[in-house]
């Protein structure tokens, strides 16, 4: 089944932007993906860095989704949206880098939705949503990029 920009707007009640094709077919992708201050990477890449509590619980995503992060100053919300019971989320995990959100695992494409970007697709698997920084010309800094 093909997921629209159109579909998922209507499964969660979230808006987006005019300028947005709402009739766009999402992409699904099993790699590397930034939107915005978020970036999603396979749990694969990085599985050295992620501790997971002991006794993890899991949350199902709801059809509606669950917000993830919600820009500066409470801007738009980026939120994972999936089909009933094909994908769980956890907060109960963290990194050495101290960016994590969370980790969520998906047993068909699961979809990150925001107003300004529209929705990307990830494909099954497990991933790790991380904050992102600023790079600057001194470096890595602790600044957030602002969505």
């Amino acid at each position: 089944m093909t997921v629209t920009l159109a579909s998922l707007t209507q499964q969660t009640g979230l808006a987006v932007l005019d300028h947005l094709d709402r009739s766009v077919s999402v992409p699904v992708v099993d790699g590397l993906q930034a939107q915005g201050d978020l970036i999603v990477i396979p749990a694969s890449e990085i599985s050295a860095s992620l501790s997971f509590w002991p006794d993890v619980t899991w949350t199902d995503v709801p059809p509606e989704g669950i917000e993830l992060l919600r820009g500066v100053a409470g801007g738009n919300p980026h939120t994972l949206v999936a089909d009933p019971g094909t994908c769980n989320f956890t907060k109960q995990v963290s990194d050495s880098g101290g960016l994590l959100i969370g980790v969520f695992e998906a047993s068909a494409p699961a979809y990150l939705l925001h107003p300004e970007h529209g929705a990307s697709g990830c494909a099954p698997g497990r991933y790790a949503v991380r904050r992102q920084r600023e790079y600057t010309a001194g470096g890595w800094g602790s600044r957030f990029v602002a969505d």
